[in-house]
């Protein structure tokens, strides 16, 4: 005991040497890291400070110490404070940049010049450096002769060049003293009041940092291309902005260098507008048409460029003008793709959840009619036995309402709604046993490879849906080798360290095992590959796919946990990979809760399963012991829908239980006043006209609190709010259930 006693003690001796030594380590390199800098920006002529990780500053050049004086120890803000007039704010957007990129930069505006602060991030600190060589905002349009001001968000002017100051003759401070109507719209014609009278200009704005705008004016009379248009001729070229100047006719008569990069132009082409964008909801010459004639107002319109590779939305915002040659139109260009990009997303998250929700309140109204066809087949099949000429028809409709259940789940999992029976799975167990079944689907062109990672930790979820998912990936990658190939399904253990960001999913910290299906086929388009989740969206041809098997599979996978996505290149073939959290073992009690009551129709398979197989829908399981008469039970049976009533009502009555049947819950609340009534059983709906299952099922267990209870519905169980969890003795049964289904579940609650 003593050795080990020594051994563990020289242990801990040894780890806490080497924390120390680790962290000396590190204390003299960073240390080494802030002498080199020091000693880097010494002969800067601009202010350097040098800060720790908490932003404090540690130190700081000559001319650093000129300008503000020792700051050393202070915070970066308070430093800077001296010079920017907002030192906190700034500092703080330079900060999260950092965080993003390493590196930030802003031009700040001050009363004497412009300064530009720049941010480095180096080792856990930061070096920053100040510009004072950047000229005031009054001189950045200095390099041109065109009227230009820079403009703070609340329409003040910060500064001017010389050009603007000019031309109206004085210094303004805010664009009400100049402009008689405000707001400024790009494009847009105005008056500007100026020293010698009001002219017509058009002003053309862009956005610049930290929320300012530069606002160039350019003369009303003309565009480039005619002789008595002097100063818009020379600075038309020059704008940092897109512009066209287009005819009466819808003729494109000028454009720009970024004009010429957005649309996609070659030197020399004139074409008209209508060629060049797309995607208005009208006819572009009537827009045109109509914008020149004044009949509509001036509002941005947001089009697709015709001609480039890439999609490419620009936000359009036309001016009417007046030339030497009558009047004609100017359009400012934004690109406004990014911007589309998010409305896109926007909208289709709106319709995803409209669809969703929609999804599921069919999904409950068609369980209702599933459960009252499945439940009579079952009641048919306890009088006709295989010998019967009827039996064969009775087990076709029961197959096909399987298969009308399993169209259901998919809307169920596509909104994310659906029941699931969550499981710790080994993946190599449950695909070896999926193997023989994707082997089928592929057919006979198609080789399988499966390959599995030896040190795989098992998965929680629901096998049954995971193997939809998988098997319609597989099928999706043989459509896509109509000339035969190879689908890969590989099983890979990943450990993240840090959040892992993908497309629009951050992937947190964590084990993963991760679930790859790649082909050899024709690949999928970059621009298709964005929408392949997308509801009632599919690359097939007409007829061969509905669009929802890729949404479905990205509902299931969503609701288990995990994450899929997509990668294609054309000609080369497409991978789906899915991301699962990883447990850490296989617990005993993996396999489902035996006690727990199971749905009531399985989903069937996409192999269709033999017409000659018995179904076991006929017969009545033994649920422990023998039916022991009227005297067994009483169940008080609650259910708005009239068929799944009946059914459920000559059910319970074949098992030998006594039973009460109530339209709603009012019925139901009214039947218990009778004192002398005696319920071991609620069966009752969940989602019903006036008062729900759960509401009438607390007031009745007032009086009643030994009774069992039985929740029925068509929706998923989480349409049981969070107050139910508080009933006791209370389990949910998911419609459709079959016969059996019920008549089990009533005789586990009684006993």
């Amino acid at each position: 005991m003593t050795l080990i006693f020594f051994a563990a003690a020289g242990s801990i001796l040894a780890l806490t040497g080497l924390v120390m030594l680790i962290a000396i380590l590190h204390r003299t390199r960073e240390r080494r890291v802030l002498r080199r800098m020091v000693a880097l920006i010494e002969r800067d002529p601009a202010p350097c400070l040098c800060t720790d990780k908490h932003g404090g500053v540690v130190a700081q050049n000559q001319a650093a110490t000129d300008l503000f004086g020792s700051r050393v120890g202070q915070p970066v803000s308070r430093a800077l404070s001296g010079v920017l007039a907002n030192a906190p704010a700034v500092v703080f957007r330079q900060e999260a940049t950092l965080a993003r990129s390493g590196m930030a930069r802003e031009t700040v505006v001050t009363r004497k010049a412009n300064v530009r602060l720049t941010a480095h991030r180096v080792s856990t600190g930061a070096l920053w450096r100040l510009d004072e060589t950047v000229e005031s905002a009054s001189r950045s349009g200095d390099h041109i002769a065109l009227p230009m001001m820079v403009v703070s968000p609340n329409d003040t002017i910060l500064s001017m060049n010389d050009a603007m100051r000019d031309t109206l003759g004085r210094r303004a401070h805010s664009l009400s003293q100049i402009f008689t109507q405000l707001p400024l719209v790009s494009g847009q014609r105005r008056s500007l009041q100026t020293e010698a009278g009001i002219y017509d200009v058009t002003p053309v704005e862009i956005r610049a940092g930290g929320g300012r705008r530069e606002i160039y004016v350019i003369p009303a009379g003309g565009m480039a291309g005619g002789s008595d248009e002097g100063v818009a001729a020379r600075a038309f070229e020059a704008l940092p902005v897109a512009l066209v100047h287009i005819g009466r006719e819808g003729e494109v008569l000028a454009f720009n260098q970024h004009a010429q990069t957005l649309l996609g132009l070659t030197q020399g082409e004139g074409p008209f507008l209508s060629n060049l964008v797309e995607g208005l909801g009208r006819p572009v010459d009537d827009w045109l048409r109509d914008t020149l004639e004044e009949r509509i107002p001036h509002r941005p319109e947001v089009v697709r460029a015709k001609r480039r590779d890439k999609d490419c939305f620009l936000q359009i915002t036309l001016g009417r003008i007046a030339t030497s040659k009558g009047p004609s139109l100017l359009a400012v260009l934004h690109d406004a793709t990014e911007l589309k990009t998010l409305e896109q997303q926007f909208v289709q998250s709106q319709k995803m959840q409209a669809i969703g929700e929609l999804a599921g309140g069919i999904a409950h109204d068609f369980n209702n009619l599933l459960t009252a066809i499945t439940g009579h087949c079952d009641l048919l099949l306890l009088r006709h036995d295989q010998g019967d000429p009827d039996y064969g028809d009775l087990m076709q409709i029961n197959q096909n309402a399987n298969r009308a259940a399993s169209l259901v789940g998919q809307l169920l999992a596509f909104s994310r709604k659906q029941t699931l029976q969550p499981e710790l799975l080994d993946l190599r167990d449950t695909m070896g046993d999926l193997t023989h079944l994707l082997n089928r689907l592929v057919g006979e062109k198609i080789q399988l490879h499966l390959s599995h990672d030896p040190g795989l930790l098992p998965i929680r979820a629901d096998r049954r849906q995971l193997d939809q998912v998988l098997m319609n990936l597989v099928v999706n990658a043989r459509d896509a080798m109509p000339e035969g190939g190879t689908v890969h399904v590989e099983t890979h253990m990943l450990r993240l360290t840090e959040p892992m960001r993908r497309d629009q999913a951050e992937l947190p910290p964590g084990h993963y095992v991760s679930i790859s299906v790649r082909d050899t086929g024709t690949g999928i388009a970059a621009d298709r590959l964005r929408r392949i989740f997308e509801p009632f969206y599919t690359t097939k041809v007409v007829g061969e796919g509905t669009g929802l098997g890729l949404s479905m599979a990205y509902g299931i996978i969503k609701q288990t946990g995990g994450y899929i996505f997509a990668d294609s290149v054309l000609g080369e073939g497409t991978t789906f990979t899915i991301y699962c959290p990883a447990h850490d073992r296989l617990s005993e009690d993996a396999a489902p809760d035996s006690d727990l009551p199971k749905p009531g129709i399985s989903e069937p398979s996409c192999a269709e399963a033999p017409a000659d197989q018995p179904d076991q829908a006929g017969a009545l399981p033994e649920t422990g012991g023998p039916v022991s008469g009227p005297a067994d039970g009483v169940v008080l049976l609650v259910e708005d829908e009239a068929p799944v009533r009946a059914f459920a009502s000559r059910a319970l009555r074949l098992r030998g239980y006594t039973v009460l049947e109530a339209e709603n819950a009012e019925e139901a609340l009214e039947k218990l006043r009778d004192a002398s009534l005696s319920i071991d059983v609620f069966v009752t709906d969940v989602v019903m006209p006036g008062m729900d299952g759960p509401s009438w099922v607390r007031e009745a267990l007032k009086d009643r609190p030994g009774v069992k209870v039985v929740f029925v519905s068509g929706y998923a169980e989480d349409a049981l709010d969070k107050t139910s969890e508080e009933i006791p003795n209370s389990v949910f049964l998911p419609k459709p259930f079959s016969l059996s289904d019920l008549t089990a579940t009533v005789q586990r609650q009684l006993h």
